[in-house]
């Protein structure tokens, strides 16, 4: 499936593409090495008593690095795709969540190990300016 939006990168560091979703999204976000992103995660995730991946850890990590969490708008269809959120939003920096997955977009193109441009978003984090 070709999808115009996506941008295929990992940053894992020993190439692993399962599992590390979150740490790759969010360093992508941050522009931060995904080492960095993964040890901050665990840190936050201890101060909360919760996995690095959980999404109350995660979302209050991001929230410290100046992100801001909205919801989608009730308007759009069920199927509302990641890609669907890159052709409406061609600027800045968000963090999609979605049903067992996170994913980045930067500037209208969604960067993943794989294409995961069918995934309908839940909610998502963007990059205050």
């Amino acid at each position: 499936m070709s999808d115009y939006y996506f941008r295929k990168c990992n940053i894992n560091p020993c190439g692993k593409s399962v599992g590390d979703c979150t740490v790759r999204a969010i360093s992508l976000a941050l522009d931060q090495p995904w080492e960095t992103t993964y040890i901050d995660l665990c840190i936050q995730g201890f101060k909360m008593c919760d996995m690095p991946s959980a999404n109350s850890v995660w979302g209050t990590y991001l929230k410290h690095k100046g992100f801001k969490r909205s919801s989608l708008p009730e308007y759009l269809p069920e199927d509302y795709s990641v890609s669907d959120f890159c052709a409406d939003n061609p600027c800045g920096t968000y963090v999609l969540a979605c049903s067992g997955h996170v994913v980045t977009v930067i500037d209208g193109k969604y960067c993943d190990t794989w294409n995961s441009g069918s995934e309908v978003p839940i909610y998502f984090w963007e990059r205050r300016r």
